[in-house]
């Protein structure tokens, strides 16, 4: 959401939705870190009155995690995080609306995830958010959430050259994006059945490790030997742009039951850090493919695992050995956030004022 700079004032009424006063102490607990897709609510606030989309400040950028809830299944229940979203999303966008001084009518326009994610929560923030922009008669921007994530590495860098390729990968997306200007997305790759954080979401399940899996098999697995489980670099058949980790996920798990790799088993280090490299270096292969097809002056990491430091890692000796600038957004904004998102509707809204809606969005569950 965008804000006027302004004193806080007394909110408008909401029809059968209590959203606290900035004044009020907020209910939510400490911020942590986000989930996968859907799996987190956030809510934010930036100031488009100055029409500064090139450098938008963040007033506020609320996180609420649902990790907890969704730990004990082993991943998100979709049911489990509609539900959650509906207990906190006004709760949520009052604290957005507290922590940055800035009282609900003078929000100047709203920005809400239109998809890919879980249907069921997504409906509630695009309802929610469809609600607010009619009641207090502002324009609504929706976002693709993939798209956002490769916008929280301009955020905070607003200088990043053109062309751009981009690797987004997260729980439940793997993607190659080539950008020749703003808002310019063109898919050169996508995975064809696990995504990389779902592989290590799977691994990690199945040997009892706890939710998610990714950085908890970067915590097990730092020390490792990376090379002492035999992996090979999964590929697609024809040799495309595609991602594909199911047949990784398959040969890791033969070697857990052939080898005996548990929990308890002094080799797990060893074995997470190979899992853990072999991924990394597949997604790197693939990024060094598209940038000899598509030469890119900047590349750009982005999601959920870009956190990963074996990852950001070989993304940085690659952009080395090619001689190009490389951008990895800070941690807080690599997981779901609602800062990339108010960011990129701002730039859709400032460059093209009819991208808003007359509330005729829809959510959709795929890229």
């Amino acid at each position: 959401m965008g804000a006027t700079a302004g004193k806080p004032q007394e909110w408008g009424r909401l029809p059968e939705v209590h959203v606290p006063r900035p004044a009020e102490k907020s209910a939510l607990p400490p911020d942590k870190g986000g989930a996968g897709d859907s799996g987190t609510c956030t809510s934010g606030t930036c100031p488009p009155s100055s029409l500064n989309a090139s450098a938008p400040e963040v007033l506020s950028n609320i996180v609420l995690s649902q990790d907890e809830v969704h730990a004990p299944y082993g991943g998100v229940v979709p049911e489990l995080a509609s539900r959650q979203h509906i207990k906190t999303i006004a709760a949520i966008v009052g604290e957005a609306l507290s922590r940055a001084g800035v009282a609900l009518e003078a929000v100047d326009l709203y920005a809400v995830t239109q998809g890919p994610g879980l249907i069921g929560s997504l409906l509630v923030g695009l309802s929610f958010a469809k609600g607010l922009a009619y009641y207090h008669k502002k324009p609504l921007v929706g976002v693709d959430h993939l798209e956002a994530h490769l916008e929280a590495c301009f955020l905070e860098n607003p200088g990043i050259e053109y062309p751009v390729l981009g690797l987004l990968v997260s729980g439940g997306h793997t993607a190659l994006y080539f950008m020749e200007e703003p808002l310019s997305y063109k898919l050169l790759g996508k995975t064809r059945d696990d995504a990389a954080g779902e592989a290590l979401d799977k691994i990690a399940k199945f040997l009892g490790l706890g939710y998610p899996g990714g950085p908890v098999i970067e915590k097990l697995g730092r020390g490792g030997d990376p090379k002492a489980f035999p992996f090979a670099v999964p590929r697609t058949k024809d040799r495309s742009l595609d991602f594909s980790f199911s047949g990784l996920k398959t040969a890791a798990l033969k070697h857990i039951r052939e080898r005996g790799v548990s929990k308890d088993d002094p080799r797990l280090s060893d074995f997470l850090a190979s899992f853990e490299d072999i991924i990394a270096r597949a997604l790197v292969d693939n990024l060094r493919l598209a940038a000899d097809a598509v030469l890119p002056r900047s590349l750009v990491l982005c999601g959920g695992v870009a956190r990963n430091a074996r990852l950001r890692a070989r993304f940085q000796d690659f952009a080395r050995q090619a001689g190009l600038d490389a951008y990895v957004p800070s941690p807080k904004l690599c997981t779901d956030n609602a800062a990339m998102v108010g960011a990129l509707a701002l730039k859709k809204f400032v460059r093209r004022p009819d991208t808003a809606t007359d509330l005729d969005l829809d959510a959709y569950a795929r890229a």
